[in-house]
């Protein structure tokens, strides 16, 4: 057992029906003046609304920023610090998937040390404090709530940046699984396979120490369980709490041992043909599984007992997130560029088989 330095920043409160503490759970950490990032579709399903009417009563005045999309980019993130300071906020409270609490990462990295988002990519160059900050994630998926870092795309090259630092983690998460039924089916697929991914992969990094694979495992006991009984019944809220705690529990692992091949070989798909993250990460994590299997496939068995491969693949079919990168436009002869962007990206330094251009070329292929 190897020698690590672990730490949890983040307060979960978590249940049905915690949503109504955030304002309460605001004035605690002393907000006065707070910025509520949320995309559209949390505008038009009322819960900015919702989140609006409970700060006030609690004596926060709140200022919506919703002008950002799915992926944000840096564009983004610096039109929310224009109209962050111009509001003169002292919080920020990220509302949303992961699009929304990562935007809310971004635009408190700007905010308070200045410069643009490409100053911040890799760990710890945040010189200055950062405002203090809640997460209320309306997905099951990212686990973005419990990491410190913001996955931002360039908006020049569409390349994501990964931007972390400890001072960027949330104080609080509010996780209450009621606010994930308002999900369409094909979301709650996508968010699920997601922290899935999320479970797997993080068990198997390089930086695995004890303690992230004690909240891996338990992330994949949850996630496992629950994933096609969500998919079955959309109001199933004890499922809903068990994969709203799983993607948690992988968001901390995720924090502390990183991801790997899969992640690294998905970006490209999404930076060049749009497809949607999830349905990336469900293309490609079987076969990452079966590539990575020289190497990992003792510790595959301790997570799952049997031919994990084969029942990620089924989990996907089940989700209707089977699809091969042929159906998504990608063409064979685009293979070999985008093996050379996988491998650039900073996931795949961790996957526990090295991971290099040639790598990702035979895991596309398998996929195609």
């Amino acid at each position: 057992m190897g020698p690590f330095d672990f730490q949890i920043r983040t307060r979960v409160v978590f249940g049905e029906g915690r949503f109504e503490e955030l304002g309460a759970l605001a004035r605690e950490l002393g907000f006065v003046r707070t910025l509520v990032v949320a995309d559209r579709g949390l505008v038009a399903a009322g819960y900015v609304a919702r989140a609006v009417e409970r700060l006030t009563s609690a004596g926060v005045q709140a200022f919506a920023f919703h002008d950002f999309e799915a992926n944000p980019d840096t564009a983004m993130v610096e039109a929310g610090r224009v109209f962050a300071a111009a509001c003169g906020v002292d919080s920020i409270i990220g509302l949303g998937g992961g699009s929304s609490l990562d935007c809310a990462k971004g635009i408190n990295f700007v905010l308070t040390n200045g410069g643009a988002m490409r100053d911040y990519a890799g760990y710890g160059k945040a010189a200055r404090p950062m405002l203090p900050m809640i997460a209320v994630p309306t997905t099951a998926g990212t686990g973005s709530e419990a990491q410190c870092y913001a996955l931002i795309s360039d908006a020049g090259t569409h390349v994501k940046m990964a931007c972390g630092d400890p001072k960027a983690a949330f104080r609080v998460a509010i996780l209450d699984p009621l606010l994930t039924r308002s999900q369409p089916r094909q979301v709650t697929a996508a968010t699920g396979y997601d922290a899935i991914s999320h479970a797997v992969e993080s068990y198997v990094t390089t930086r695995r120490n004890a303690a992230s694979q004690c909240f891996a495992s338990e992330a994949w006991r949850l996630l496992a369980a629950n994933y096609e009984r969500v998919l079955r019944d959309p109001d199933d809220i004890e499922a809903r709490g068990a994969m709203q705690l799983g993607a948690h529990l992988a968001g901390i692992a995720i924090e502390h041992s990183m991801l790997g091949a899969t992640h690294a070989c998905a970006n490209p798909l999404t930076a060049h043909y749009g497809v949607t993250h999830g349905l990336a990460i469900a293309t490609l994590l079987p076969h990452v599984v079966r590539w990575n299997h020289p190497a990992a496939g003792e510790l595959y068995r301790e997570l799952d007992g049997g031919d994990l491969g084969h029942r990620l693949a089924r989990m996907a079919e089940m989700a209707d997130l089977s699809v091969r990168l042929r159906e998504q436009g990608v063409s064979r002869e685009a293979l070999p560029a985008l093996a050379e962007e996988a491998a650039t990206q900073w996931t795949g330094r961790f996957n526990p088989r090295p991971f290099d251009a040639a790598g990702a070329v035979e895991i596309y292929e398998w996929a195609y």
